[in-house]
């Protein structure tokens, strides 16, 4: 996750350098697969069925104490629809008792007046609801009419109770256009963070994978977005702006500092370089609904364990398994133009899905890197090579060769 808000402060108000280094993991946890929509995207594949093997209240509570004695500091509770599982307040109710930070991803629709009295009872620190667009281009993704409207009623409700809400947007092609209405959207609405996620090819999101944001849609929005966040920033005007999956968002951040404030650039370099990049199988873990451990979410088809056979600090620590060894490696083994990246360590090396979806091989590059050769390089000369950045990679025989 890239924290664009907090590196746009250190222009501002420069803080010193400090190494990443988090007690355990963030843990994104998938109580429940069940789920009242039926999403484009979805990566965990739900659907409105009950499915069968779920851990029960006293198998999560007893995975809680293992996490917390991990040094894990942060739950967040998804789905499916967390919210339809009957005790989803019990659970968190219990994570806050034990001092995590505890975040609810929800798609909104089933936030009524009841339920958000409910939900400002726990406290949550965080309300996440995604939102694909602006009304029917929402509903759309969602594949359900009327989505659009009661998740963003299920939002207000949240914020007249003082909770912290944040939206979430997966960029692709069909959606591209509602970005600057989603930006309108959260100052007009006074919603406190927006999460720009880059789509993911995972689950329902490989089957939508050619719908995926081309290079130059990508750095159009980027560059909107950084817009958007500086003009708060220079307000003074608090305004949370994060991305996700893809790690690129950094080096191409150092760009538009190095375009804009030339003598900031050493300093935003010694903190991208200490943030790293990605996180998977370090810093960020899943637990499924069936209690499998995952590198992150996107990960369902790979399993590390499960917490019903050992404990997650134990899965979580064990290099044994090849794909845990390759991810807690540093610098991480990646091949082709990832490999010869002179701004690897800002990046990390980005998603590795998109890599074992595209190639089969989840140290390849990654296909979704949207900067041109000259900024990351290995460019020969002073000219980008020809490789087309206009385009998502779609295969090694294509010319250009997220929920």
């Amino acid at each position: 996750m890239f924290r664009l808000s907090q590196f746009m402060q250190e222009l501002v108000t420069p803080t010193p350098l400090r190494l990443r280094k988090p007690p355990g993991p963030v843990v994104i946890w998938n109580l429940i697969r069940r789920c009242n929509l039926n999403c484009v995207h979805c990566y965990s594949l739900s659907a409105d069925v009950d499915f069968p093997g779920e851990l029960a209240t006293e198998e999560v509570f007893a995975v809680m104490d293992d996490l917390k004695a991990f040094g894990v500091p942060v739950l967040i509770l998804s789905g499916g629809e967390p919210l339809l599982r009957p005790d989803i307040f019990a659970i968190s109710r219990r994570a806050k008792d034990l001092g995590f930070y505890v975040g609810l991803s929800s798609n909104g629709t089933l936030i009524d007046r009841a339920m958000s009295e409910k939900i400002a009872e726990i406290g949550y620190d965080y309300v996440g609801v995604s939102l694909d667009g602006i009304g029917a281009v929402h509903d759309a993704f969602r594949r359900q009419e009327g989505a659009y409207s009661a998740a963003l009623e299920g939002m207000r409700l949240c914020r007249e109770r003082g909770i912290k809400v944040g939206l979430r947007f997966t960029m692709t092609e069909r959606n591209v256009e509602s970005l600057p209405e989603m930006l309108d959207l959260i100052d007009r609405e006074e919603i406190d963070k927006f999460y720009l996620s880059h789509l993911v090819y995972a689950g329902r999101g490989n089957r939508y994978r050619e719908d995926d944001a081309y290079h130059r849609t990508t750095r159009d929005s980027m560059d909107l977005i950084f817009e958007r966040c500086w003009d708060y920033v220079e307000r003074g005007v608090k305004k949370e702006f994060v991305t996700g999956n893809n790690d690129a968002d950094g080096v191409y951040f150092l760009e538009w500092v190095r375009r804009r404030f030339p003598d900031k650039v050493a300093h935003l370099k010694s903190k991208l370089v200490a943030w790293g990049g990605n996180a998977s199988g370090v810093n960020v873990a899943n637990i499924d609904n069936l209690g499998n451990v995952h590198p992150d979410t996107f990960w369902w088809h790979y399993d590390l364990g499960n917490v019903r056979k050992r404990p997650f600090s134990e899965i979580w620590q064990d290099t044994g398994d090849p794909v845990m060894a390759g991810l807690k490696q540093r610098p991480r083994q990646i091949k082709g133009r990832c490999g010869r990246c002179r701004r690897f360590d800002i990046c990390g090396g980005n998603t590795r899905v998109r890599a074992l979806q595209i190639t089969g091989d989840p140290w390849e590059e990654d296909p979704a890197c949207y900067l041109t050769d000259q900024e990351i390089g290995i460019a020969s000369g002073t000219e980008s090579s020809p490789r087309v950045e206009l385009t998502p990679y779609r295969g090694r025989h294509h010319a250009a060769g997220a929920r």
